[in-house]
């Protein structure tokens, strides 16, 4: 057994032991590696023991398949991401909320559907969770702040179903389930489930919870799955396929749309993703998951040196209660990269900048302070002269139809226009980027160099 190996079934063992979780099924990917794959203790079901096999319930991490697929029919033209959901879905109530909102948890929908669907355990079917929300509250004012709701990613299952012309499980399987080869993800229970618990707080009794189907809601919370096959789903949301979902797609499923909590910026939302921040410009992206007898956790690393890409962990256990699972999924993607990190890629010598924009290379200067512009991976580039070595550089694309007009693509003024000035022999002496001027001398705002001093002070 290598030595990070031995670190993650320690780890692994512990939070089983310390958590007191009858089954725990634990999975790492990353794009260097063989997928590693562990699981301790006991199924519950006699005719299938545990093993990489087995199936738990996964619960929200439901979610994360729901939002792609709506962000797949956004990519295909089917929607509108700032428009209402009533435009895409007949609905008797809240039909103002936009498709925008409802995937970041900020349209103000109640938690569940009407009724006490967790204390019954009869959820409705799709037809009566739709006609029922005249009986849903809007519980906070559209935009107001991040609230939590099964019912509305619920309602946007069922709105890409109808914009597709199927079942929200057909939709998933042909679109995600399929292409990916989650062979062992599915949405009604397999034979191969192992059995959910409630584990008593003051002994080591342990009650099973019930199975039960979702309904209507089933986009929120219902699917079944083995850790082998999440942590390929949780590599896949920092790392997609682009034939399943575009990267620059993914990127902004990933963009905070909100925080969880108005003063502790631990976590975040996006579209459908919940954010964690791990420091120095590290993130993981996933979604936990709970259902009786039951909680995951499925997230992917995105940054931080020795990453190797395509980093992805899911843990899953057999324990409404032990929150360790969801600790523990962190736990493994750090000790991923500190003990077993990407190796160092060799720096090798590239073609030089194309000939327009070799004077564009060097130091400039903009609003007192200086900035480095650069050509690296095919791509002009700056960054302020002080940033962090870990902070990424503006990226610049010229624009076909404008000379010496380029757009900024990722990192500083995304989105801003960069425009070259030349003099008569064609070198770039000025430059205007998001409107601000770049020069080669440190200038103030009329123009004159801060190494004259003030004006009307004779020079020694």
């Amino acid at each position: 057994m290598t030595v990070p190996h031995a670190r993650y079934q320690r780890a692994v063992r512990k939070a089983q032991a310390d958590g007191r979780i009858p089954a725990l099924s634990v999975a790492l990917v990353r794009a260097d590696r063989e997928p590693w794959v562990l699981t301790v203790g006991e199924s519950g079901n006699p005719a299938y023991p545990l093993g990489p096999d087995s199936r738990f319930r996964i619960g929200s991490v439901t979610k994360t398949f729901t939002a792609v697929l709506v962000m797949q029919a956004r990519d295909d033209g089917l929607l509108d991401l700032d428009q209402p959901v009533a435009r895409y879905l007949d609905v008797p109530a809240h039909g103002d909320a936009t498709v925008r909102r409802l995937l970041s948890h900020t349209a103000g929908f109640q938690r569940e559907p009407y009724g006490d669907v967790w204390d019954t355990l009869i959820t409705p079917d799709t037809g009566r969770m739709l006609a029922e929300l005249d009986r849903a509250e809007r519980v906070l004012p559209n935009a107001r702040r991040f609230h939590y709701s099964n019912l509305g990613l619920a309602v946007l299952g069922q709105m890409v179903a109808k914009l597709r012309g199927g079942t929200w499980a057909e939709i998933l399987t042909e679109r995600i389930l399929a292409p990916l080869g989650l062979r062992h993800t599915t949405v009604e229970r397999p034979a191969a489930a192992v059995v959910g618990y409630l584990v008593d707080a003051y002994s080591d009794a342990a009650r099973p919870e019930p199975a039960f189907d979702l309904g209507g809601i089933a986009p929120a919370a219902q699917l079944w799955s083995t850790a082998a096959d999440m942590a390929k789903w949780a590599a896949f949301l920092v790392d997609p396929a682009p034939a399943v979902l575009d990267p620059a797609t993914a990127e902004e499923m990933r963009w905070p749309a909100t925080t969880t909590d108005e003063s502790l910026w631990a976590a975040g939302f996006g579209l459908g993703l919940i954010l964690c921040p791990e420091g120095r410009r590290v993130m993981h992206v996933g979604h936990d998951g709970a259902m009786p007898g039951f909680l995951a956790g499925v997230y992917g690393r995105r940054g931080g040196e020795g990453n190797p890409g395509g980093l992805g962990c899911a843990v899953l256990g057999s324990s409404g209660t032990a929150g360790q699972v969801n600790e523990l999924v962190h736990e493994l993607l750090r000790l991923a990269v500190e003990h077993d990190p990407a190796e160092i890629r060799p720096w090798r010598p590239a073609a030089p900048a194309p000939q327009p924009y070799r004077s564009v290379l060097g130091r400039w200067w903009s609003e007192g302070s200086e900035f480095v512009f650069g050509w690296h991976d095919g791509q002009l580039q700056a960054r302020a002269a002080e940033a962090p070595g870990d902070r990424p550089p503006a990226v610049f694309r010229p624009l076909p139809d404008q000379a010496d007009v380029l757009r900024t693509t990722s990192g500083r003024e995304t989105g801003e226009l960069l425009r070259l000035h030349r003099d008569e022999s064609g070198a770039v002496v000025r430059m205007h980027w998001a409107t601000y001027r770049f020069t080669r001398g440190q200038e103030a705002f009329d123009g004159g160099l801060a190494s004259d001093g003030p004006f009307g002070v004779a020079g020694g």
